[in-house]
């Protein structure tokens, strides 16, 4: 089992990782054509609300709320179609509902999400603006996740994992070739995203068309088992997605600062994403059908096992991308955004929040692995409890902590946060004998330890603090490739010449191999 998790994480990751890459493309053409400015606060701040929707749904939300109970729903047939066409018909009804009332609303949700922008009239008409045209990506969004849970559920990974490369090919295209035709370029990128939900819900029906899926809509307001899909979504969105919201309300204080500070979070938020989409999603997407499965068969023993595998998993991957991130991060942000309208103070101020978020990649990393722990077996409420008290604490950290470190202390709250929520779900698992951590662990972190130590000194070491203020965009290129294979060459030398083996990675016993 464990080998055929671990392909299909590799699966999903490698898509992952294209869409990733494309990301960042998309990132560094906004940067060097818009800039940081009034306007790129304004569509920053429009643009939270889809790419949160986004977020909520398609990384993990409606998985945790769908998967379980199509447990219940084995094979492909007239029920389980008549089930699928009857959940997604009622979703998107309401989900059009509240659409369409999100756009009457669209500027008291800009006053909401950034009520410093009532004092800049034209940036906060330009976000409104920005606001009503992409929020039509919501609804597409929601029915774009649902087939994706349903691909999923039934071990279908790649096209759902593939998807998200539409969103970034249409944002590329509208600033290269729509902006420069508008009087106000920056609203090419509203409109990119307006087409990328269409287009997304297109790219998966084939895919849905192939497996007899795809589903005749119906809206059954009353049908026991929408109610049921339906009274799990919420607490499921909430589980899931308590760091994004906690970024959410960081973009609200942000808004109150200097101008570029939104900007300076949004860029550095995006080079988390990076490791936290790849390794995260790729494990949790996997993970969650596995882990229902075991449930639903009463196998303990398995379910403890493979959440065991995601753990390692998760520590092995993301300890050196959290050292990295640290280390690298102006030389990262100089490397894919210090271009024209990007200045080197704009590197210096996300390289400042990028570390502060750097802090918390771990905890974010768990966070994906433990809640299908949880949402598996039906118990949504232990989450949602655990994410309240989270943020909580994020919002206590955000006043403590802006005055004095200004928008890194509101990416240093959130890490906090973060790192406290994936503590009282460990721990939760512990206490209740769900999760029983295997043999060898403390081997284990003794070596994963041991390579990060070594990791960060061979960077720390080797990188050059002149990078900004002397080198071209080939050579920041050349030298950061080359201080990433330094840092990723010590770290695997070091846990391979203190022990660890290909063989304990990818797991070779009936359950998931250990370490």
């Amino acid at each position: 089992m464990g080998k055929r998790l671990f392909k299909a994480t590799v699966v999903v990751s490698s898509m992952t990782l294209i869409s990733r890459l494309l990301g960042f493309v998309r990132d560094m053409l906004i940067a060097r054509l818009f800039g940081v400015d009034l306007a790129t606060d304004a569509f920053f701040v429009a643009f939270k609300i889809p790419n949160l929707l986004r977020r909520l749904f398609t990384e993990g939300a409606f998985a945790h709320a769908l998967v379980p109970v199509m447990a219940n729903h084995q094979g492909v047939g007239l029920a389980l179609k008549q089930f699928i066409g009857k959940t997604a018909g009622t979703l998107a009804a309401w989900t059009l509902l509240i659409t369409l009332a999100a756009m009457v609303l669209a500027p008291l949700l800009i006053m909401l999400l950034a009520p410093g922008f009532a004092w800049q009239g034209t940036q906060y008409e330009l976000a409104v603006t920005l606001l009503q045209i992409m929020l039509p990506f919501g609804l597409c969004i929601v029915l774009v996740a649902f087939a994706g849970a349903v691909l999923n559920a039934h071990q279908h990974y790649a096209i759902p994992a593939l998807t998200p490369i539409i969103l970034n090919i249409c944002m590329i295209a509208a600033a290269l070739w729509l902006a420069p035709l508008m009087n106000i370029p920056i609203m090419a990128l509203g409109w990119g995203v307006f087409a990328a939900g269409i287009v997304q819900i297109l790219f998966q029906v084939p895919s849905l068309i192939s497996l007899g899926l795809l589903p005749k809509l119906t809206i059954r307001l009353k049908d026991p088992d929408v109610s049921l899909i339906i009274k799990r979504l919420l607490p499921a969105i909430f589980s899931a997605s308590v760091t994004q919201i906690n970024l959410l309300l960081d973009t609200l204080v942000a808004s109150f600062l200097v101008s570029g500070s939104v900007s300076w979070l949004y860029y550095s938020d995006r080079l988390v994403e990076f490791p936290l989409g790849i390794l995260g999603m790729g494990l949790a997407t996997v993970i969650l059908p596995n882990l229902a499965k075991n449930h639903a068969t009463d196998d303990g023993e398995a379910f403890s096992a493979t959440l065991n595998w995601g753990l390692r998993w998760v520590l092995l991957i993301g300890m050196p991308a959290t050292i990295g991130l640290f280390v690298l991060a102006e030389p990262m942000l100089s490397t894919l955004f210090q271009y024209n309208e990007f200045t080197i103070n704009d590197v210096h101020k996300a390289g400042q929040s990028l570390k502060a978020y750097s802090v918390g990649l771990l905890g974010y990393l768990f966070i994906k692995i433990l809640v299908p722990g949880f949402s598996s077996r039906h118990d949504l409420k232990t989450p949602v409890r655990y994410g309240i008290y989270a943020m909580i604490a994020s919002l206590v950290l955000n006043v403590a902590l802006v005055f004095p470190l200004a928008h890194a202390g509101l990416a240093l709250a959130t890490s906090l946060g973060a790192l406290i929520n994936a503590a009282l779900l460990l721990t939760k698992l512990l206490k209740d004998c769900v999760y029983q951590p295997e043999n060898g662990w403390l081997l284990f972190l003794e070596r994963v330890t041991l390579a990060s130590a070594v990791m960060a000194a061979c960077l720390y070491y080797f990188v050059d603090d002149s990078w900004w203020n002397l080198w071209g965009p080939v050579d920041r290129i050349v030298n950061l490739l080359k201080w990433i294979s330094i840092g990723c060459l010590a770290y695997v030398l070091t846990l391979i010449l203190s022990g660890l083996r290909l063989r304990h990675l990818t797991g070779t016993s009936d359950k998931i191999g250990g370490f």
